[in-house]
C-alpha cells in the first residue's frame, strides 16, 4: 500500500489526488500538511494525520509519495526536501520557476535515488495519447501548422498565487505550461522562439495574455496562446494543419467533461471521441505502475527542465526580466 503525504492544502488536491486515491484500493493518503488549513483539510478528507509545518509531513515514516501542491516559488525548495527525505515526488506544474531550478530538482532526484514527476495529468489520458499515436504515425503525412491554445478567465485579485509573477503567476507559468508540453510531445526540439509579446499585463507585472511563434525541427511552425484576461472563455485545443488535412482536439485538458476529436483526411471529415476516466486517475495509475516496476515516466527527468526552458526563453522574447526565477 503506498502512503502519500500531501504539502499543502490547496484545492487542487481535493480533484488530483483525494478522489482519485478513493477510487483505488492500493493507495491511501496519509498525511496533510499546511501552514493554515491541515486540521481542516485533514477532517473535512478523512486524512488521519495533519501537520502544520512541511518538516514535519516529511519526517513521516509513513509517507512514501508526496504530492507537492504549493505555489510554483516554492516546488524546488520542499521537491528537494522531500527526495532528501527519502520520498518519492508527484509535482504539480509547472515544475519550478526556471530550467535552472528544475535541473537542480532533477539533480537531488537522481542523487537521492528517488522519482520527481511533473504533473501534467493530461498526458496520461488516452485523448492525448491517441493525439501522439495519430500523429507519430504519419497518418496526417507532413505536419507544417500547429496552434496550441489554453484560455479561461481569472480576474485580477492582488497578492493571489495566479497574479503574483514572483509566486509562479502569469498566463504563461499557470495556464500556457500546458500548450508548451502539448507541443514539445509532439515534435522534436528544442524548438526556436521566433515571436514572443504579451498583449496583456496585470498591475502586478505578470503576463495575462502571451503569444508565442515557436520554429520545431523538420520545418513545423507552431503558435502557443495563453490567455486569462477576465471573461475569455475557458478553451483548452489543439489544431494541426497537415500535408493529408486538418485535425482540431477540444478539450484536451480535461476530457472527461467532454471533448471532440475533429479530423478532416484527403478531404473526409471525422469526428470521434476517445474513452477515459478522468484525468487525475490515469496520472495515478500511471505514477503507481511507475513506482511498482520502475519504468520511466514521460513527464519526469529531462521532461520538465526542458519544459521549463521553453517557457523561460518565451519570457526572454517577451522582454520580461524575472529575477525570481
Amino acid at each position: 500500500m503506498v502512503m502519500i503525504g500531501l504539502l499543502g492544502a490547496a484545492a487542487i488536491a481535493t480533484n488530483a489526488v483525494v478522489w482519485p486515491v478513493r477510487r483505488r484500493d492500493d493507495v491511501h493518503i496519509g498525511a496533510v500538511a499546511s501552514r493554515t488549513a491541515a486540521t481542516e483539510f485533514a477532517g473535512r478528507h478523512g486524512i488521519e494525520r495533519a501537520y502544520d509545518t512541511y518538516e514535519a509531513l516529511l519526517a513521516d515514516p509513513g509517507v512514501d509519495l508526496v504530492y507537492n501542491a504549493l505555489p510554483p516559488s516554492m516546488h524546488a525548495e520542499w521537491t528537494i526536501a522531500a527526495l532528501r527525505a527519502g520520498k518519492h515526488v508527484l509535482c504539480e506544474k509547472p515544475f519550478t520557476m526556471s530550467a535552472a531550478e528544475a535541473t537542480r530538482v532533477v539533480a537531488a532526484a537522481a542523487e537521492t535515488g528517488r522519482r520527481v514527476v511533473e504533473a501534467f495529468h493530461d498526458h496520461y489520458h488516452p485523448l492525448s495519447a491517441w493525439i501522439r499515436s495519430t500523429v507519430e504515425s504519419g497518418a496526417l503525412g507532413r505536419i507544417h501548422r500547429a496552434e496550441a491554445v489554453f484560455t479561461g478567465s481569472n480576474p485580477f485579485a492582488p497578492g493571489t498565487l495566479r497574479h503574483e509573477p514572483a509566486l509562479g503567476g502569469g498566463a504563461l507559468m499557470d495556464l500556457g505550461c500546458y500548450p508548451v508540453h502539448w507541443l514539445r510531445s509532439l515534435f522534436p526540439g528544442p524548438p526556436a522562439v521566433v515571436r514572443a509579446e504579451a498583449t496583456a499585463v496585470n498591475p502586478a507585472g505578470a503576463d495575462l495574455r502571451m503569444e508565442a511563434e515557436l520554429a520545431f525541427e523538420g520545418g513545423v511552425t507552431a503558435t502557443v496562446r495563453a490567455d486569462m484576461v477576465e471573461g475569455v472563455p475557458v478553451r483548452s485545443a489543439l489544431a494541426l494543419e497537415a500535408e493529408r488535412g486538418r485535425l482540431l482536439v477540444e478539450n484536451i485538458v480535461f476530457p472527461s467533461s467532454g471533448h471532440s476529436i475533429h479530423l478532416e483526411l484527403d478531404g473526409v471529415p471525422r469526428v470521434s471521441t476517445v474513452a477515459g476516466r478522468t484525468t487525475y486517475d490515469h496520472q495515478l495509475e500511471a505514477v503507481l505502475d511507475a513506482l511498482r516496476t520502475g519504468e520511466p515516466m514521460p513527464t519526469e527527468g529531462d521532461d520538465p527542465i526542458a519544459n521549463m526552458a521553453l517557457i523561460d526563453a518565451i519570457y526572454t522574447a517577451a522582454g520580461f526580466d524575472r529575477p525570481w526565477a
